[in-house]
């Protein structure tokens, strides 16, 4: 048998197995329909190493190694018998095929050879002839007597048999027995119809170019084998056998092609996707994610090959072509990508190194409020200059925060020294805002601002008081103050002359309104005029109602 190599997968050797062990055949006598056939007629069969060899195609010339020839041929070696180690009875067979050679039907003959006497046979010869002689097939009795009826031998060892209604030669076996030359030529017959049913057996689970091969190699043994035996009933079985086969290998030629349209559109959906990965915004891709999702698609598409069922080439190749035109675009993005974020994150390093600089030269300053509000545009221009990379940005920080952080500490102890020396002041004002709250509530506007105002000078002349205090205790007498302001307000409006020669103005028409609205509803009530009367009443009542709010103000 010749290896055969398939693209893209592991090289395997066809070997020709037996239907028991699946090991290559040594010795082509098998008898049964649980063994292999006859030289002649071995059933070709290659058992794959893994499901992309396994898959075939009849029209895929790279999934298929060339039919093998027939290990004996009626052409060739099948005419050669056997050699035998001993003559026993029950090892007549192997004793014909070691020691007489056959002549084929073309008249080639073939000499015996000399045949040992058990007396000159040693016990280490016996021992070497037992182990290097394989086990002789069982051979059915009554199966080998049906077919001898079909086969008689002439008395210079001539074999013939029964063929469509003719009488053919099959070989010679001259000086052996009848019946030893008769039950070569029958083993033959039977070893034929074992393959035809061990062809039947494993149809089920052939492939296509297992089933062709098989199909050859039985129809070239059957057309005129040199066996002994029903020819024409085998025959027969076998030509209804391949129409089974043709059905079978025709349903498993749909069962391929329809493997290989899922694998095309498996293999395209990986393409497709690695093309939509390829095609993402770079600036809005993550580079991890998807780099290791390219990697899985990449692991999907080599167990594609190493599982699934093998594409044509010219298909195979342009979806080939467009994943790694996907990945090489991705690849191509990212190093763009990450060569420009190199150098916007040197130029931000760059800015923030100045403005560290910047910061390190303020960090020593004594001008506490000019500083700070420097600090602050320098925060803020940090904020602008964007980030450089994750560690290289924390360390600019640390130097950046380190610069301000000698500034206000400096600021800090200096205000705590304030504290310290504002805590007397603290406690002068905190008495002198309880004497202004003290007036609350304002009654007598001039009363109360002739007594704050000693309170006023106090309080600007006690000094400055510490930073946190200083809120609380200038709300406190701002409320005061403001409540002040509110009560004089209140005695301008009511003592201003303009104000009160107004409102005298107001209640005098009121009074007249009023005298009036008196007379039409005495007037109304003397008539019965009930609708004159209401609307009197009414409007009597909301005159009366302003007079009321008008005199009230006079009076405040």
């Amino acid at each position: 048998m010749t290896e055969q190599t398939q693209p893209q997968a592991e090289a395997t050797t066809a070997v020709e197995p037996t239907a028991d062990t699946g090991q290559a055949a040594t010795e082509p006598t098998p008898t049964s329909p649980d063994a292999v056939g006859p030289a002649d007629t071995e059933l070709t069969q290659t058992e794959p190493t893994n499901p992309a060899q396994h898959a075939e195609s009849p029209d895929d010339s790279r999934d298929e190694a060339p039919a093998q020839p027939p290990a004996d041929s009626p052409s060739g070696n099948e005419e050669q018998a056997p050699t035998a180690v001993d003559e026993t009875p029950e090892s007549t067979t192997q004793s014909s095929e070691s020691s007489e050679t056959a002549s084929d039907p073309e008249g080639e003959q073939h000499t015996p050879a000399a045949r040992p006497e058990p007396s000159q046979a040693t016990s280490a010869d016996s021992d070497t002839s037992e182990q290097a002689a394989p086990a002789e097939p069982q051979v059915d009795p009554e199966a080998a007597m049906d077919a001898a009826k079909w086969g008689r031998v002439d008395g210079e060892g001539r074999v013939y048999v029964q063929d469509g209604g003719t009488e053919r030669e099959v070989g010679q076996f001259p000086g052996v027995p009848i019946a030893e030359a008769m039950a070569y030529y029958v083993r033959r017959y039977l070893d034929l119809s074992s393959n035809v049913d061990l062809f039947a057996a494993r149809l089920p689970h052939l492939s296509v170019r297992e089933i062709d091969s098989t199909i050859k190699n039985l129809d070239d043994s059957l057309k005129e084998p040199a066996a002994v035996g029903d020819l024409e009933a085998l025959r027969a079985r076998f030509t209804a056998l391949k129409s089974v086969a043709l059905e079978r290998r025709q349903a498993v030629a749909a069962e391929r092609a329809a493997a290989k349209e899922q694998a095309l559109k498996d293999r395209t959906a990986i393409v497709e996707r690695a093309e939509a990965v390829a095609a993402q915004d770079p600036a809005r891709t993550q580079w991890k994610s998807s780099g290791a999702e390219l990697r899985a698609l990449l692991e999907q598409w080599k167990e594609a090959q190493r599982r699934g069922p093998r594409l044509d080439r010219p298909t195979e190749d342009a979806l080939w072509k467009r994943f790694s035109h996907a990945r090489t675009t991705f690849d191509r993005h990212r190093r763009q990508y990450f060569s420009e974020l190199d150098a916007k994150q040197a130029k931000v390093k760059a800015a923030k190194e100045a403005l560290i600089k910047r910061a390190e030269e303020l960090s020593n300053s004594t001008d506490w409020a000019g500083t700070s509000a420097r600090y602050r545009e320098l925060m803020n221009e940090w904020k602008k200059a964007g980030r450089a990379s994750r560690k290289e940005d924390d360390a600019l920080w640390e130097r950046f925060h380190a610069a301000q952080q000698v500034f206000y500490d400096a600021r800090r102890a200096k205000d705590q020294a304030t504290d310290a020396e504002y805590a007397s002041n603290l406690k002068v004002k905190e008495e002198l805002a309880a004497k202004a709250e003290a007036l609350l509530p304002i009654k007598d506007p001039k009363a109360a601002r002739k007594a704050l105002r000693p309170i006023q000078e106090a309080w600007d002349e006690a000094g400055r008081v510490p930073r946190n205090a200083v809120r609380r205790l200038e709300s406190r007498m701002r409320a005061v103050e403001e409540a002040l302001r509110r009560a004089e307000q209140a005695e301008w409006r009511r003592t201003d002359p303009e104000t009160m020669a107004r409102a005298q103005g107001l209640a005098s028409q009121l009074e007249d309104s009023i005298a009036e609205l008196e007379a039409d509803l005495a007037a109304a009530e003397a008539s019965g005029d009930a609708k004159a009367q209401a609307q009197a009443e009414a409007a009597l009542t909301a005159r009366r109602a302003w007079l009321d709010q008008v005199r009230r103000t006079t009076r405040a």
